[in-house]
């Protein structure tokens, strides 16, 4: 596992000179609403803007550049450790403008950087779109809430926009447990301690059982990563706390059976019943390119725990999930594909794209085609 380094906050008075360079590229990357950097040497510094890589004309980083900004960005231990590792997680601050995750490796004998960049600013829930039902979650005193897509799908801000929710709302102990710490959150009416995967503890497991001890309200699990996190984050919930956490799976269903086979064949019955009985909610997310505009658009599958989706699960059913979904919409259920379409209806994304990202492309079609 990548070595983790502690988040930085220096001062505008304490801007290196050396990080002038990175400075600009920040300032430009801002301007174009990129969501990640690329620097490599001997390659243009490359922007992701809107899901498509773009390179930056003219502007190139030396090797003995990056080697600048690393030492820079981080202490001798740190330095000691990416040398040893040949990999390094961490997240950095620039004063005045931008909080960064970044990954930084090392290949053909030199490092590149691979940069995320964040807002100093914990989204809102309500602005940046995410559905009554799943805000609603934030409300639940107890049980399993489970954010689920792709790398850069957005997961991080969902879930940061509920614990800041929570947060301003409740008087609650939130312990966040991440790799690394991307948003800073207030404390607000309660109090929020945030832990970081490598630097303030050595794993997800470590760092979930002792928070059980730490007289937590609310966890969050950056990621569930192995059979032990999940096991554990389960546990937590059945003992009364609220957990989030994540999956890289892209609908409620991949999610449960992922869930379910992570464990050995005589655990998995146990672990369904288990499941059933603490799951809150699952929400499946994917950024859409926006028709005939910049930017992207989420797209969020939901599901919500009901005595039919608790039943589907116990009895090793997940395949039905999708047409339970379908027929709770009431209570605030939607498939992915219901929710593309219902984004292609409001001019928000094109045919092309509303069939290419959906799970049922076919069907898709056939909606499409009929307006």
């Amino acid at each position: 596992m990548p070595i983790v380094a502690p988040v930085s906050t220096q001062s505008v008075e304490e801007l290196d000179p050396k990080l002038q360079k990175f400075v600009e590229i920040l300032t430009e990357a801002k301007k174009l609403n990129s969501s990640d950097i690329h620097l490599a040497p001997a390659s243009p510094v490359m922007l992701r803007v809107d899901g498509v890589l773009i390179p930056m004309e003219g502007m190139a980083f030396k090797p003995f550049e990056i080697d600048e900004l690393l030492e820079v960005m981080l202490d001798e231990s740190q330095l000691t450790e990416l040398e040893e590792m040949g990999e390094l997680d961490f997240a950095y601050s620039v004063p005045g403008f931008s909080r960064l995750r970044l990954n930084v490796f090392r290949q053909r004998g030199t490092y590149a950087m691979a940069l995320r960049i964040l807002s100093f600013e914990v989204p809102d829930a309500e602005k940046i779109g995410l559905p009554q039902s799943v805000i609603n979650l934030a409300d639940k005193k107890r049980g399993l809430v489970l954010v689920t897509g792709a790398t850069g799908s957005g997961k991080s801000t969902t879930l940061a926009a509920l614990i800041s929710k929570i947060a301003k709302t409740y008087a609650k102990t939130i312990i966040t447990l991440e790799d690394p710490i991307e948003y800073l959150h207030k404390h607000g009416k309660g109090i929020v301690l945030q832990r970081e995967i490598g630097y303030d503890s050595k794993s997800y497991a470590n760092a979930l059982r002792a928070a059980l001890r730490q007289d937590p309200d609310v966890i969050l699990v950056g990621e569930m990563r192995d059979l032990e996190t999940i096991e554990t984050a389960i546990t937590a919930a059945e003992t009364g706390h609220l957990v989030f956490s994540t999956l890289h799976t892209n609908s409620a269903a991949s999610t449960i059976d992922r869930i379910i086979d992570v464990f050995p064949p005589y655990q998995q019955q146990q672990i369904r019943v288990q499941l059933a009985s603490v799951l809150q909610g699952v929400i499946a997310q994917q950024l859409l390119p926006v028709d005939g505009g910049k930017g992207r658009v989420a797209a969020f599958e939901v599901m919500l725990s009901n005595p039919a989706i608790s039943n589907l699960i116990r009895e090793g059913k997940a395949f039905q999930i999708p047409s339970t979904i379908q027929t709770s919409k009431r209570e605030g259920m939607i498939t992915m594909d219901d929710a593309i379409y219902e984004l292609y209806m409001k001019g928000a994304v094109s045919g092309e794209d509303a069939i290419s990202f959906s799970h049922d492309q076919e069907s898709m079609m056939r909606k499409i085609n009929i307006f």
